[in-house]
């Protein structure tokens, strides 16, 4: 196990569940409330059938078996409907989740905004005038939660010189290829260039979270793993700490970094679904906040439309760190690469949560078949 290889198969189903023990890490606490009762499974989900669209009917399990499955769980109204873990996994054992971790900092957001201790139509350098030089100059708060910036920034995960794998080096999970890279997250993101105005097509960039993270602390006076523990996580009833990876000098990944047990994933989509509101009946995120979330802006299905990220989501959208991939907003999805996804379904009342190893970071066939087997269990108990 290296920098260089702890990422790829076959490694990577062993290090995303041991993320402590090969970087920094800092504790996201969850305090000393009670735990949301989720009960225990009630049913086996595994042969509800799904039709795919490559016109086959495959079996839940099948597609838990064929998508590199690590743990998946469905609930729904709260209450545990099925939780399987095929490949030693334990409902102790915390996951990495990727870009799953971009909307626990979105929802940070959110409730930072409730609080009008953020306002999303400020400035980016209000908060954290460090970036005054950066590409960032003239961007919102809002550009930063809807991606919607005008930062030059590549996400091409095959792509060893493209910018998301640079910040890895910046932060220490990946080898320094690059010696003049800045050896902070920080660092890093001062380095990032505008290459078009600022607020027209949303384009995926995980830089965008990480100076959202950023400016959240800089708003609250907190770093993120004690504001999030405060805000977020010690409300959501979740019965296990989660933990975020950190630079040289305690900067989190925020795009990226997070750790949980997959029943807290259940929780944490639960507040999607209940206005906000946790299984506790503690409201978390404001419902305000909620509403906003579902609803978007007037452009905002259109920046999709003509988004430079291929999306495979015809018609769907992406807000405050939440992807809508219908059009219509019964959907929410909280996607991270190598196959880690919350799933919510608020007419069907369920929530499902999956965290994987793939061997590549993006699979299209692996995302959309999780996606149709989650709708066909909405669609089965519902």
């Amino acid at each position: 196990m290296s920098l260089e290889n702890w990422q790829t198969t076959p490694m990577l189903e062993w290090s995303f569940q041991h993320v402590e023990e090969l970087f920094p890490t800092a504790l996201i606490g969850r305090g000393d409330g009670p735990v949301g009762d989720l009960g225990p499974p009630a049913a086996d989900m595994s042969m509800v059938e799904v039709p795919l669209a490559d016109g086959r009917t495959l079996t839940v399990g099948q597609i838990m078996e064929a998508t590199d499955t690590d743990g998946w769980a469905v609930a729904r109204h709260g209450r545990l409907l099925t939780e399987h873990y095929p490949r030693g996994m334990t409902t102790s054992t915390r996951h990495l989740l990727m870009s799953v971790s971009k909307s626990l900092v979105g929802s940070v957001a959110g409730i930072l905004a409730g609080q009008d201790v953020l306002d999303p139509a400020k400035p980016i350098t209000h908060y954290v005038p460090a970036l005054d030089a950066s590409g960032y100059r003239d961007a919102t708060v809002r550009h930063l939660l809807d991606m919607r910036s005008g930062i030059h920034f590549s996400e091409d995960y095959l792509d060893p010189a493209a910018e998301v794998r640079v910040l890895e080096q910046a932060i220490g999970w990946a080898p320094r290829t690059l010696p003049d890279t800045p050896t902070t997250m920080r660092g890093y993101l001062t380095t990032l260039r505008q290459k078009a105005p600022h607020g027209w097509p949303f384009e995926y960039r995980s830089c965008e979270t990480d100076v959202l993270g950023w400016v959240c602390e800089a708003a609250a006076g907190q770093s993120m793993p004690e504001l999030m523990s405060e805000v977020l996580w010690s409300r959501i009833g979740a019965e296990d700490h989660a933990v975020i990876g950190v630079d040289s000098v305690g900067s989190g990944m925020f795009d990226g970094g997070i750790c949980a047990v997959l029943r807290d994933l259940v929780r944490f989509g639960h507040l999607l679904g209940n206005g906000g509101a946790a299984l506790t009946g503690t409201q978390v995120l404001p419902e305000w906040w909620v509403s906003d979330t579902l609803t978007g802006d007037s452009d905002s299905r259109a920046a999709f439309a003509v988004s430079p990220t291929e999306t495979l989501m015809p018609g769907g959208m992406y807000r405050n760190q939440f992807w809508f991939p219908y059009p219509g907003s019964d959907v929410i999805l909280c996607l991270g690469i190598h196959g880690q996804m919350i799933y919510v379904n608020r007419t069907a009342g369920v929530v499902a949560a999956k965290v994987s190893s793939w061997p590549e970071p993006q699979h299209a066939w692996k995302l959309f078949s999780t996606l149709a087997a989650f709708d066909a269990i909405a669609s089965a108990v519902a």
